[in-house]
């Protein structure tokens, strides 16, 4: 009788192991990007081949052009970063500008846990957590494939997710794949 009791109590308080999580990421069709420190631009202004390059956005969250200075893009997507780019060369500094903004080269997305290879990847545009998976070989036999702790990118502290097929993964995220126990 009391090795029953014993089981039924230790049951009991193994269920609250397997807890549900109910804070769910956002989908990657839903999500927009915005520009960050370390995002690499690509410049390209007709007819003015000193202005068109790649630029670095630096931790002040500018990109630098010769004779504009610096030029703010944190927070804002590509076309929006495009469009104000656009207005301020047009402003005085080319004629008839015409500018063309693009991503060069995304942040660095990283994973540990209980994936195969745990590491530094490349970010690709609309990336899940199961493609981020995926380009780290796999869940490993003991992952917990129900919940995913991300820290994104200028937070100290990581939060537990709702794993779902579509769960956006952002540049400079760190993504940690728990152990199951049961």
């Amino acid at each position: 009788m009391q090795f029953r009791l014993g089981m039924a109590l230790g049951l009991l308080a193994l269920s609250g192991c397997g807890a549900q999580v109910s804070r769910e990421l956002p989908s990657v069709g839903v999500v927009e990007y915005r520009l960050s420190p370390g995002d690499q631009l690509h410049l390209e202004v007709f007819r003015e081949e000193t202005l068109s390059g790649d630029y670095m956005v630096n931790d002040a969250g500018a990109i630098t052009l010769p004779m504009a200075g610096d030029f703010p893009v944190t927070g804002k997507t590509v076309a929006q970063a495009r469009a104000e780019l656009e207005a301020l060369l047009a402003g005085g500094y080319v004629r008839d500008a015409r500018v063309n903004l693009t991503m060069a080269e995304y942040r660095p997305v990283f994973i540990l846990g209980e994936v195969a290879r745990p590491g530094e990847y490349g970010y690709a545009q609309r990336m899940s957590v199961h493609a981020l998976v995926a380009k780290a070989g796999g869940f490993t036999y003991r992952a917990n494939e129900k919940v995913v702790y991300i820290r994104h990118a200028l937070e100290g502290e990581e939060t537990a997710y709702a794993l779902t097929s579509a769960a956006a993964v952002m540049p400079g995220d760190t993504v940690r794949i728990g152990a199951r126990y049961f």
